[in-house]
């Protein structure tokens, strides 16, 4: 349930909803369905490859697991200060250059929406920590079944993002952000003191 729990907040599906609204605003119903799930489908691969190969890539570059935690807590911490003032510094969100970008593509599947949006250096931080097999850690089983939860809960969110946009509004949309940013910080620190703890030792 903790990984559940911690992932679901850094990948925040309430409030991918109405930047969702928005990239997808001059799609056909279908075609801003069929989008929202090749978006899912490919965040899912993403974050389970990563998930699984991410130690060892870390291993091959010679960068320690309490290090990758001090780094990963850092960059969660700057996510969950984006979070809580809703800003868009490109960490959560794409950039203007990049939403210019999208709105010349004819597929927005792959990005942004698969990648930063839903699987953005956030999340594959989280599932690398998660996958840690540290104490407490979900196991690869549980790991798996976790992310397909999220990608799960993620999809049923794109598909109704309309209705979420208009039954929450912007305003609506941010205290629920800001809520899960002040969580997010708070797992930010964990992760560093985890990480110095660990270096320590």
């Amino acid at each position: 349930m903790h990984a559940f729990v911690v992932l679901f907040v850094v990948v925040d599906p309430v409030g991918l909803a109405p930047i969702y609204a928005g990239l997808a605003a001059g799609l056909p119903a279908d075609e801003r369905q069929r989008t929202a799930l090749r978006a899912v489908a490919l965040s899912a691969g993403l974050l389970l490859a990563f998930a699984f190969t991410g130690r060892q890539i870390l291993g091959a570059l010679g960068i320690s697991l309490p290090a990758f935690r001090i780094a990963g807590g850092l960059l969660l911490f700057l996510l969950a200060v984006d979070m809580v003032f809703v800003r868009h510094s490109g960490l959560r969100t794409t950039t203007p250059a990049e939403r210019e970008e999208a709105r010349r593509r004819e597929d927005i599947s792959v990005f942004p929406l698969a990648f930063p949006l839903i699987a953005g250096p956030g999340a594959l931080t989280t599932v690398l920590l998660l996958a840690s097999g540290e104490e407490g850690a979900p196991g690869w089983l549980g790991l798996t079944l976790v992310i397909l939860a999220v990608i799960a809960v993620t999809a049923a969110a794109l598909c109704l993002a309309t209705r979420i946009t208009r039954l929450l509004g912007e305003t609506g949309a941010n205290v629920v952000t800001r809520v899960l940013g002040l969580v997010v910080a708070a797992l930010a620190v964990q992760y560093v003191l985890d990480g110095v703890r660990a270096a320590l030792a």
